[in-house]
């Protein structure tokens, strides 16, 4: 079962979100949270097994703690989980802030369930998910100047956006741990970002790698 935290400030969101987890067979939400103190204490409760694999984040949350610095707070846990930020808010610093704090997908919440619900799947996978509008929006940012990589700097790249770790990497591509570090040293270089979420982010909206097929 793919467990997710539903994080948002408004408690009809809440159900709503809470409710098309539910209709997934093979989701269930362990949780709510308003704000992002509220979703970092809670993980801090829950015991190992019930911990969420995915969470659902809201960018600006009132007074609370907002989004993007849950969002980075939550990814330098240990062994933390994914981080699917849903919002309405389609900016390209809010966009980038939260990519950079490491998140794993981008969704607006005019999304249909459907497309919610794959991007669930998605992410708990570990595949980088982004809206088509968001994807525009970064695409803009990158198109004046397309990066270029080598070969195995691209293939690389495409199985960071399949969610593969290194060692997986290194496995597939015969080559050692150290050898893919040191290409995605090159990559973050090139692409003028430091993290592998922002990696695969610029990748795809650059179309220098495909998304992953659901």
């Amino acid at each position: 079962m793919i467990r997710v935290l539903v994080v948002d400030d408004h408690p009809v969101v809440r159900r709503g979100l809470r409710a098309v987890v539910e209709d997934l067979p093979e989701a269930t939400a362990v949780g709510e949270a308003a704000d992002g103190a509220a979703a970092l204490a809670l993980l801090a409760e829950l015991p190992a097994g019930q911990r969420p694999d995915v969470v659902l984040m809201d960018l600006q949350m009132g007074p609370g703690m907002h989004g993007v610095e849950a969002t980075r707070r939550i990814t330098a846990l240990p062994d933390p989980p994914a981080v699917l930020v849903l919002t309405t808010y389609s900016t390209d610093a809010d966009i980038l802030a939260a990519v950079e704090a490491g998140a794993t997908g981008y969704l607006l919440k005019d999304a249909p369930p459907e497309d919610l619900a794959a991007a669930i799947r998605a992410t708990a996978r570990g595949e980088t998910v982004l809206a088509p509008p968001v994807a525009a929006r970064l695409l803009g940012r990158v198109r004046a100047g397309r990066p270029s990589l080598s070969p195995r700097e691209a293939e690389i790249l495409q199985l960071l956006a399949e969610g593969l770790p290194n060692r997986r990497i290194s496995r597939r591509l015969f080559i050692s741990e150290a050898t893919v570090k040191t290409h995605l040293v090159h990559i973050y270089d090139k692409l003028g970002v430091d993290s592998r979420t922002s990696a695969v982010a610029a990748g795809l909206a650059a179309g220098l790698v495909r998304a992953a097929e659901r």
